[in-house]
């Protein structure tokens, strides 16, 4: 043997790696082939179909980016995206804000704590199409809250209040997630900092925001890229208690896609919506992964 030459593994060690190797990636085939078929196959058909004018049914005629240039002018685009603004706002500020401030409550508390949470996750572990429905009834001028009160106010069929009716009842059904989860959160900061914090003369206040903000930004950050995501993809509570209407008030993208594609048969322009909107997240990935290189979680 040369003297400095390296040594090579046994052949034995080397068929133990290949083994474990070929097991590891016999296991994982099993979801590599159902991700295949399920998520990789339906995306390359979307951005193919999203170049063609295509019904749904039959063949499909190359177009290449015309569906996209009728998105860039299409005046009902331009309305769901402003209603999907919206939503990001009220679907952003209005949950965070009742969360935390539940989390803050509850880790100020010991008894019952466990309770609390269970109370707090019931909304969002119901199904939304038993909330969507309980709460089309309870905004009913006819049969709901409003007709106990003695008014006949159509919160869901009024154009100026469709959206916030709708997103009221997402915002119930979503800020106690938010509250177990940031508890979670707060339950990793270090109780030193707030003896030291108090030492320091500050009150409950000010170390909210010196301590428990600080210790929990990476969760804020996250919680506020799966809201942009979210917001870009609401539709299950829309469609259900207003169909995006009336007269389109409460039309957000998705529900947008789903009428071009199964009430106006143009299955190709709601691809091109479709494939517009993952672009859309894209972005949003991309920003928030540059946002971890520059150590704002930290």
């Amino acid at each position: 043997m040369t003297r400095g030459a390296p040594i090579s593994p046994p052949r034995r060690f080397r068929s133990a790696k290949a083994v474990r190797t070929i097991t590891g990636w016999a296991f994982l085939a099993p979801l590599l082939g159902l991700n295949l078929v399920v998520v990789f196959g339906p995306s390359v058909a979307t951005a193919y179909y999203s170049l063609t004018d295509w019904s749904g049914i039959g063949p499909a005629h190359w177009v290449g980016l015309a569906n996209y240039t009728r998105a860039l002018k299409d005046p009902a685009v331009h309305q769901a995206l402003v209603h999907n603004l919206i939503w990001f706002v009220l679907f952003l500020s209005v949950p965070m804000i009742v969360g935390m401030l539940a989390a803050h409550l509850i880790n100020r508390v010991h008894r019952f704590r466990t309770l609390y949470r269970a109370l707090f996750f019931i909304p969002y572990i119901t199904a939304s199409v038993v909330n969507a429905a309980v709460w089309k009834m309870l905004l009913s001028p006819d049969s709901g809250i409003g007709h106990l009160l003695g008014t006949d106010f159509a919160w869901l069929g009024d154009t100026r209040t469709s959206l916030y009716a709708v997103n009221v009842v997402v915002d119930w059904h979503w800020w106690g997630f938010l509250a177990v989860i940031f508890f979670a959160a707060m339950q990793g900061v270090e109780p030193q900092l707030y003896e030291a914090a108090t030492l320091d003369g500050a009150n409950t206040w000010r170390q909210f925001w010196h301590v428990t903000l600080p210790g929990i930004r990476p969760t804020m950050i996250f919680i506020v890229l799966m809201t942009i995501i979210w917001s870009l993809k609401a539709f299950d509570y829309i469609f259900i208690m207003t169909h995006g209407g009336p007269a389109d008030s409460s039309q957000v993208v998705s529900t947008l896609m789903y009428d071009q594609a199964f009430s106006q048969f143009s299955a190709g322009y709601a691809a091109a919506l479709g494939m517009s909107m993952t672009i859309v997240v894209a972005i949003v990935l991309v920003a928030y992964r540059l946002i971890q290189k520059r150590g704002w979680e930290e």
